[in-house]
């Protein structure tokens, strides 16, 4: 479940419920290292939670392939270039901020 968004992660959490399977959840800890997963209880349901997964999966991916192409056909979709288009002092800040932080960190491996 890392780097799964919230409602991604419950609507699979309702997906199981729906067709009840029995399932626990862990999560990352306080330090991010134990695994945050979703855990079938009995081994006879996997093959069944990971079918309904799989084709959670497959529609979601096709919804949201749908919403970004609805968004760059309307102009919705966030690009460079309408981020420069909106404030392009703060966007040109913003790269030469970078350049300066590159070249101070890179000038003693260069100055040979």
């Amino acid at each position: 479940m890392r780097y799964v968004p919230q409602d991604e992660a419950q609507e699979v959490r309702d997906l199981l419920k729906e067709n009840d399977i029995d399932f626990f959840e862990t999560f990352a800890g306080n330090w991010s290292i134990s695994v945050p997963a979703l855990w079938v209880k009995h081994d006879e349901q996997f093959s069944r939670a990971r079918r309904i997964i799989e084709d959670y999966q497959i529609e979601r991916t096709k919804k949201v392939k749908q919403e970004f192409s609805e968004h760059k056909n309307t102009g919705k979709n966030i690009t460079v270039r309408n981020i420069f288009s909106k404030s392009p002092s703060k966007f040109i800040g913003s790269v030469f901020a970078i350049f300066i932080v590159l070249y101070i960190s890179l000038r003693f491996f260069l100055s040979f």
